[in-house]
């Protein structure tokens, strides 16, 4: 657990974009690094039962990004998420998922070898203590976070009642400008 750490809101680390979105988390577990809020940052999220097309625009887009030196953040949910986690990482570029977990619990389980790797490259947030499961309740404050941190928030493929959704309203909410 020595490689996770807490970031309060009144820590100098703490993400200047999360300063501004309302009800900002008062503080963070990281795990790896923040992104930098220097350079530009897409969300890309979308439907966990993604279909074909789904996947490759989630892959083309996510890849496009991240060789343009976009840095991409995701919920690193099965579906859409982390296809486009895997797509930005598979270019070398820094990757991010926020966890409704802590970020020592793998979930979904068939991510475990992204989330290895998003470690290495970039990192994994959650307001979650490290060893909180996932719990449907925590999905919504997630989702405002991935929204904050992001510039832009990018959807491929979403059902119209969904954690896309929610993400999209938290969007709306914080300024963001929203792609689909």
């Amino acid at each position: 657990m020595d490689d996770i750490r807490y970031i309060s809101r009144f820590d100098e680390e703490y993400p200047p974009k999360l300063n501004n979105i309302p009800g900002a988390p008062s503080g963070i577990y990281v795990k790896g690094k923040l992104p930098d809020p220097d350079i530009p940052t897409v969300a890309i999220v979308g439907s966990r039962n993604c279909t074909e097309y789904g996947r490759a625009m989630a892959e083309y887009f996510a890849a496009a990004l991240a060789s343009a030196g976009v840095q991409i953040i995701s919920g690193m949910a099965r579906g859409i998420d982390g296809i486009a986690q895997k797509a930005a990482f598979d270019t070398g570029a820094s990757t991010y998922g926020v966890l409704g977990c802590g970020v020592d619990v793998i979930y979904p389980k068939e991510n475990e070898e992204l989330f290895k790797k998003v470690i290495t490259n970039g990192g994994l947030i959650a307001e979650v203590a490290p060893g909180s499961q996932a719990l449907k309740s925590q999905f919504p404050s997630r989702n405002r976070i991935i929204s904050g941190l992001s510039d832009i928030l990018l959807v491929v493929e979403a059902r119209v009642k969904s954690g896309t959704g929610i993400t999209v309203r938290f969007a709306l909410d914080q300024g963001k400008d929203i792609f689909a």
